[in-house]
Parts: C-alpha cells; sequence; structure tokens
C-alpha cells in the first residue's frame, strides 16, 4: 500500500511540474527567417528590414538580446513586452559600405522565456560604386596623385638591373613638367613618362634598380626625391622598397645533389621570462650538410636590439658552426619575437630565418 501511494505522489508531482514548466514556454512564430535584399547598390548605403514575430506562447515574452554576426549589421528590436498572441519585430540593417559583392548574415535571438535562440538570416549582393580618381590615386602630392608614396618592388634578384612601372594622375588643371634634378642612389634610375603631364591624365614613373650595384642581400629602403614645375609643392619625395636575393642559374639535379646545404639544429629560441634591461644570448648550431663549399653572405635583424655574428662564414662539407644572437631588453615589456634572416648559397635555401623569444617583466 506504501509502494502504491508514493507512485501516486511522484506521478502527481510528476504531471504538475510539466504542466508548471508548459505555462512557462514562451515561443516566436517568425513570418519568414530568411531575407534576400537582392541587388543592392554600396552609393545607396544602409538597407533595413523587419521580421514580424508573434508570441505563441502562454506568457509575456522580452526579447532580451540580438547578437549579429558582424558589426556591419546592426540589429534592432522591440523593445516591450510582447503578450500571448501578441506581434513584435526584429530589425536588420546592413551597410554596403567597402563590402562589394555576395553577403549573408546572420541574427541570433535570445528571449527570457525559453533557453532556444532563434536565427534569423539576410543576404544579398553589393553593386560596388564606380571607383574614382582619388580611390585609384589616394596620395595627392601638389597637384600629382600617386597610389602611395613607396614604390615596392618585391623580390629582386642580384643577377640583373629591375625595372617596374608606376602610374601617377595629373589632379591639377595645369600642365605638370617634371625636372631633371633627381636625387636618387647610384643604383636606382627613375624616369618619368611623359616628361609633361596635361591635366587629368596619367602617366608612369619607371623605377630601374641595379640589384648588382646595391651589392647586397635582404630587405632594402632607399629614398628618391623628384622635382616638378610646381609653383608649390614641386618637391616630391618617395621610398624605393627591394628584397634582393641570390640568383642561382638553372642545375641539374646532379649538381643539386654536390651543392652546398645549410641546416639549423633549431631554429627557435625561447629565453622565457626576462626582467626589463637584461641582456641574453643564445647560440645557434648550423652545418654544412651539402658536398661543396657552404658559404654565409649575410646574417640581418630585425631591429637593432638582436645582434648576430656567425663563428665562421665559410663551411666545407660535413663541417658545423655557431651563430651567435644576443637580445638586449631595455626599453621593451611584454612578449617579444625577433628573428634572424641568414642568406647563403644553399641553391634550394639561400634564405633562411631563425626566431627568439621572450616575455619582458618590468623591474
Amino acid at each position: 500500500m506504501k509502494k502504491i501511494d508514493s507512485f501516486s505522489i511522484f506521478l502527481v508531482f510528476l504531471v504538475t511540474s510539466h504542466f508548471t514548466f508548459a505555462q512557462f514556454v514562451q515561443e516566436l512564430a517568425f513570418s519568414d527567417k530568411t531575407h534576400d535584399f537582392g541587388t543592392i547598390n554600396e552609393v545607396d548605403g544602409p538597407v533595413e528590414y523587419e521580421f514580424i514575430f508573434t508570441n505563441t506562447g502562454t506568457n509575456n515574452i522580452n526579447v532580451i538580446n540580438v547578437n549579429a554576426s558582424c558589426g556591419c549589421t546592426t540589429p534592432g528590436w522591440t523593445r516591450e513586452e510582447v503578450p500571448p498572441g501578441g506581434t513584435g519585430y526584429i530589425k536588420a540593417k546592413y551597410d554596403p559600405q567597402n563590402r562589394p559583392g555576395p553577403f549573408s548574415k546572420s541574427l541570433t535571438v535570445t528571449t527570457n522565456g525559453t533557453t532556444e535562440r532563434y536565427v534569423l538570416y539576410i543576404k544579398g549582393i553589393v553593386t560596388p560604386r564606380p571607383r574614382t580618381i582619388e580611390d585609384d590615386f589616394p596620395t595627392l602630392m601638389g597637384g600629382i596623385r600617386v597610389k602611395n608614396r613607396g614604390f615596392n618592388l618585391g623580390k629582386v634578384l642580384n643577377n640583373a638591373p629591375v625595372t617596374k612601372e608606376f602610374e601617377i594622375y595629373n589632379a591639377s588643371e595645369n600642365p605638370i613638367r617634371f625636372l631633371d634634378s633627381t636625387q636618387a642612389p647610384a643604383y636606382i634610375t627613375v624616369q618619368v613618362l611623359p616628361i609633361t603631364l596635361e591635366p587629368k591624365t596619367k602617366g608612369n614613373i619607371i623605377i630601374t634598380y641595379d640589384t648588382g650595384a646595391r651589392n647586397d642581400y635582404g630587405f632594402m629602403s632607399d629614398n628618391i626625391v623628384l622635382f616638378t614645375d610646381e609653383a608649390e609643392s614641386s618637391r616630391k619625395s618617395f621610398s624605393v622598397y627591394a628584397n634582393i636575393e641570390e640568383y642561382f642559374p638553372p642545375m641539374t639535379p646532379e649538381e643539386l645533389a654536390q651543392a652546398p646545404k645549410l641546416t639549423f639544429k633549431t631554429h627557435l629560441h625561447d629565453f622565457g621570462r626576462i626582467k626589463q634591461g637584461d641582456v641574453v644570448s643564445t647560440i645557434f648550431l648550423f652545418t654544412n650538410i651539402g658536398k661543396s663549399e657552404l658559404n654565409i653572405r649575410k646574417t640581418k635583424a630585425t631591429c637593432g636590439c638582436t645582434v648576430s655574428k656567425p663563428e665562421k662564414s665559410t663551411l666545407s662539407p660535413g663541417e658545423s658552426s655557431k651563430l651567435t644572437v644576443t637580445f638586449n631588453s631595455s626599453g621593451r615589456r611584454g612578449s617579444q619575437q625577433k628573428s634572424v634572416t641568414i642568406f647563403s648559397n644553399d641553391p634550394l635555401a639561400p634564405t633562411q630565418r631563425i626566431t627568439i623569444k621572450a616575455f619582458i617583466e618590468e623591474k
């Protein structure tokens, strides 16, 4: 008899709990959960759409939050309580500025009635606004517009001069003539065509970089100055960037098998936690595992705080050497990562990099 009473009490509790839970379950029914804006124009600015929902539950409901999948979608929603049978809205606003092409974004809706989250979607295609001269040549230097103040030649090899053209635009109402008094290092030649640039027309600055005369390796930065006949802002200063690597002629598999080969025992050293102002050093061991003489052309650190010095620059086959890297933590704090680039005559890996790390604590 006691077992039956206990079971009856449990059954009544279970039914009552289920009934009580059901009373508090609240639901949103959306008229649609996906909206396609179709094709929109970037120049027309933001577009909006309201998702309408109905409270199909038995209690008042509040929309607590709407989380958009990106900052370009700005949500808004009904802030008041929505009674059973009542309606509300979730607003999606999409800003197409600088976002050409297809898009698909989501909004996640959270309410106070249930742990369920409702996900809404918007999509469409943005037609980009027509590009202007200001877009293509954003930097103004007197009456001349350029894409930027630096001419990047990229990766260049040291076997022959490299030439590259960079567009310019005369944004003024008058012809602009480039003078012959260009300032540049001896290994950089500059030519402007046409010499006289008519109003609202394009021209080219032609940079020829003699890598052999530069006689160096790695990332290089040089300055050049051009002059025009303008009354104001006639002096125009630019940077020229190049990353110089060694040229190796085509080699047969047999020739490559006889070539030098540089290998490091490890490419990373972590100093761990050090105090600000500490000067720490480590040694990287490297070996020539090739079959001919290895020559270390140059070592180059990412900043002046890191100094590298190879014990030997020329290694016979099978010979090893050491590269000491010293790091000065003065004036630095927190996580630090620096690298040293090694240039050699290894034809398969002429440029290699080793890295040091440290966490600098203030004294």
